[in-house]
């Protein structure tokens, strides 16, 4: 082609094409819009730049860019196709979008598409998330090192403290642990503990992922992070003295360098470690130390029932020793705890035969618990001291304030509340009545097995003062302030008086459920039948009848009758002094035992102590609260009705800081009026009635005896303004060899004919309350005010009493009962006698001496009913404590 018909290049956006459009647009014709001629230049201005060498290029583009002959038909397309892109930036923005390291949103996708990640873009985040991870332990693991056991030989001990701030005993945070080489440690051990807890330890890496998953899966639902650990992981954490906290990065670390220690320990080494620091309870790490804890012979010498047994501890020696571990959980008795430990004992033996460990023959000689030793062994904790921090830690562990764990460390400084004085004065007066009175060795058949029990409470913030838990904490384990199982009797009575004050009696002429609206609240001075072997009857007048359709004849102490013949009226002031056992009992079923029951509760006793209220008898002590309990819950009527709970620990320090400090609070469980009248009718007690042996020259004293039919137990339950006290005796073996074991009488011991709350605990409580106040301003009890109607003054049979005062008494008033039974919702209309009839004798059935019996035990349990002849049938349960628990 010659040089003069070449045309030269055109700048973009001129030419022609430009002159047309310029011409177009100036003679007023209509272009065509953007892109409709399918030429890529027409998406452009005439100063903008061309992106494209080529139409071709320019196409691929567009089509890119989901442009093309799709947009024709999109909204404002115009002509036959749309502009592809739709701007000459949209096309840019993709074109750029494609070279991108991370293609995100996508720039090719439109809609949620754009938000979807693509498969290559997943696949790369997760090879970078796990070669990142990989990365990451392999570093962990080559950071962390391997623990070294021997330091788990020393720890700290914890401090309590008495009241005053002075030191009281330096103990529980020591290491009771003497190494032994694994040739020492019996063959039976090493595969009682594999055979148990880690069967496949001799060849596995160290950790057990399922163990793991379970672990992990615990912790997010907030439990315990513990379970399925290998005992190599169990070696480490044992080892891991600078961080016990239950954590998932410590469970995560503890991991790592378990497989480290797999991998660089051998198996050998890990075990005896793990035997030589393992903890056994009773303040014993390590086989050898738990071999003279339990058994009081070495290591070498277990045989391979005790091997199995020791097996079993490690898994929690709380609920496993044999000895029980009231103190810490109430449910941890020392029966519990024997069946647990023995069913984990044969479970581990029959392991040891399946894994071709011990031989059958052999392993039938061990059916039973080897005999353990006494628990106790650290004189430091002898005398009341042991009882003392028992009852301290128990109240830190039940409160989450520290976990045992964290007490076995150590380095805690404990403030108790405990009045040094007082105790040493509690444990003189107890003494003293043992001494001059109990001769077990004169009177073996009426003295032996006799124990005491008592506590003492400041009514003003609930603080425990002192108590007493038994002869000597390091050989009488069981603490009987806190444990008994021994039945209140008639110290149960200012609780009916209390309900009848707080809610009232109900209208007889009512049914039900409008009575429980309609009440009149009772004065004292109301008058109840003193009759003894009274017919019982319903609010409604109806002869209350048990499930077998038999009578109620409540009887009183001595089988006497009180009150004034023929109708034997007493007022409630009179009944109480006299502790006339039918007048509470009617009482009682006028008000509604589940209202009873509701004002022992509003008092402080804990619900689990109470027994049903089956049983009008439940109204005069079938229930077994502690001794702490009861002087807490008397403290609530001398602090005017605040109910303040017990404890033992002020503040708890670790390491120069307070990590906890008590802070007292109160409810109102009864108006003043209700509880300084109920105060006011147990002053009478004290000053002309059972318990005038309780009288303190210049002070003010109320309070309440209490013996239980059989002479079981009895009690002296009393109070001052500044302080309350409840004294309990009983007997019981304290031998835990003996099977089947139940309070027995107390008929002739101390030389008395019967133990009365008015004899030896009434005595106790005097001696020690005297020294315990010595110093001390005398104060008086709060005047009552008037409260309530005189009830069943008037000799005409089924009056229709007007209420004055109404359940608005109570802080808490409660319309609807909170328990009750067929037996008083459903009264048999056999009887036309009227509630106030006092000699009614129509149906004339004396009930009979099945209705029950004593089917408690000294295994824990709810009594079986009272025999209807009877006032107050025992309940051997044993087992509460204030804490809390299932029969606290």
């Amino acid at each position: 082609m010659s040089e003069h018909r070449r045309k030269p290049p055109q700048p973009q956006g001129g030419g022609r094409a430009a002159a047309r459009r310029g011409q177009s647009g100036s003679s007023g014709r209509r272009a065509a819009p953007r892109g409709a001629t399918r030429s890529p230049s027409g998406s452009y201005g005439p100063d903008e730049e061309r992106p494209y060498s080529t139409r071709a290029e320019a196409r691929r583009a567009a089509q890119r860019s989901g442009g093309g002959r799709r947009r024709a038909a999109e909204p404002g397309g115009g002509g036959r196709r749309a502009a592809p892109g739709g701007s000459g930036r949209g096309r840019a923005a993709a074109a750029s979008g494609s070279k991108r390291l991370i293609d995100y949103p996508r720039s090719d996708r439109n809609g949620w598409r754009r938000w979807m990640p693509s498969w290559k873009l997943v696949t790369g985040l997760c090879i970078a998330f796990f070669g990142g991870l990989v990365a990451a332990t392999g570093l962990a693991y080559a950071m962390v090192g391997i623990p070294d056991i021997a330091k788990t030989a020393s720890a700290q001990n914890n401090v309590y403290y008495w009241a005053d701030g002075s030191q009281m005993v330096a103990t529980g945070g020591e290491r009771n642990r003497q190494e032994v080489e694994l040739s020492r440690i019996p063959k039976e051990m090493q595969n009682a503990v594999i055979s148990q807890e880690n069967r496949s330890f001799r060849t596995d890496s160290g950790i057990d992922p399922k163990g793991i998953a379970r672990a992990v899966f615990n912790m997010a639902r907030g439990g315990d992070t513990q379970g399925g650990s290998t005992i190599t992981q169990q070696y480490v954490k044992n080892a891991m003295l600078d961080d016990q906290s239950q954590t998932l990065s410590r469970k995560a670390k503890e991991m790592l360098v378990s497989v480290k220690v797999g991998a660089k320990v051998e198996k050998n080494d890990i075990l005896e470690g793990y035997l030589n620091s393992a903890y056994y309870g009773r303040g014993a790490y390590g086989i050898q130390a738990a071999a003279r804890a339990y058994f009081n012979k070495d290591a070498v010498d277990l045989n391979a029932g005790e091997c199995a047994l020791l097996a079993a501890v490690l898994k929690g020696a709380t609920y496993y020793d044999p000895a029980g571990a009231t103190s810490i959980d109430p449910g941890a008795t020392a029966e519990a705890n024997q069946k647990r430990a023995l069913r984990q004992m044969q479970d581990t033996l029959d392991k040891m035969v399946e894994y071709g460990h011990l031989d059958q023959a052999e392993r039938a000689k061990y059916t039973t618990l080897p005999k353990v030793q006494n628990p106790r062994s650290n004189t430091q904790l002898s005398g009341q001291t042991g009882y003392l921090v028992d009852l301290a830690k128990a109240s830190l562990i039940k409160n989450d304030v520290v976990t045992q764990k964290d007490l076995e460390t150590g380095g805690y400084s404990i403030y108790t509340t405990f009045d040094k004085k007082k105790v040493e004065e509690l444990e003189k007066a107890v003494q003293k009545v043992y001494k001059e009175n109990i001769r077990p060795e004169d009177r073996p058949d009426t003295d032996t097995h006799v124990q005491f029990g008592g506590a003492s409470v400041d009514p003003k913030t609930g603080a425990i003062v002192a108590i007493y838990g038994g002869e000597d904490a390091t050989k009488h384990f069981t603490n009987n302030a806190d444990v008994t199982g021994a039945q209140v009797g008639s110290t149960f009575k200012p609780y009916v008086l209390a309900a009848a004050m707080k809610w009232g009696v109900r209208d007889p002429d009512l049914g039900e459920t409008q009575a429980q609206d309609e009440r009149t609240v009772v004065s004292p001075k109301s008058l109840y039948s003193g009759q003894n072997n009274l017919k019982i009857k319903n609010y409604d007048g109806t002869i209350w009848k048990n499930e077998k359709d038999e009578q109620w004849r409540q009887v009183n102490d001595g089988d006497q009758s009180l009150g004034e013949a023929p109708d034997y009226k007493i007022d409630l002031r009179e009944a109480m002094r006299e502790s006339v056992n039918s007048a509470f009992v009617q009482l009682g079923m006028d008000v509604g035992l589940d209202k009873v029951k509701e004002a022992a509760i509003d008092s402080g006793l804990l619900k689990s102590s109470l027994t049903g209220t089956n049983y009008p008898s439940f109204s005069i002590g079938v229930s077994d609260p502690s001794a702490i309990r009861m002087a807490g819950s008397y403290a609530t009527f001398a602090a005017s009705g605040k109910q303040r709970e017990p404890f033992s620990v002020t503040k708890v320090v670790k390491k120069g800081e307070t990590i906890f400090t008590h802070k007292s609070t109160s409810k109102d469980a009864f108006t003043a009026k209700v509880a300084d009248n109920v105060t006011d009718v147990l002053k009478t007690v004290v000053d002309e009635g059972t318990g005038s042996n309780a009288q303190l020259p210049g002070r003010d004293v109320a309070g309440k005896t209490g013996t239980t039919d059989g002479n079981k137990s009895a009690w002296f339950v009393g109070y001052t303004p500044q302080l309350s006290t409840a004294i309990s005796m009983f007997r019981y073996p304290d031998d835990e060899t003996i099977k089947n074991r139940t309070f027995l009488e107390m008929f002739g011991t101390g030389g008395q004919k019967k133990i009365h709350g008015a004899s030896f605990p009434s005595e106790i409580w005097h001696d020690y309350m005297e020294k315990a106040l010595e110093g001390e301003k005398a104060e008086r009890f709060p005047k009552p005010e008037p409260i309530g109607e005189i009830i069943n003054d008037d000799p005409l049979p089924s009056p229709s009493p007007t209420p004055s005062e109404t359940a608005a008494e109570s802080p808490s008033p409660s319309a609807t009962p909170t328990e009750t039974t067929p037996s008083l919702t459903a009264p048999t209309p056999s009887s036309t006698c009227g509630v106030f009839t006092w000699n009614c004798e129509e149906g004339d059935n004396r009930g009979g001496d099945n209705g029950g019996n004593d089917a408690g035990g000294a295994n824990g349990g709810q009594p079986s009913p009272p025999t209807p002849t009877e006032t107050e049938e025992e309940n051997p349960t044993r087992g509460q404590g204030f804490i809390g628990g299932p029969n606290g």
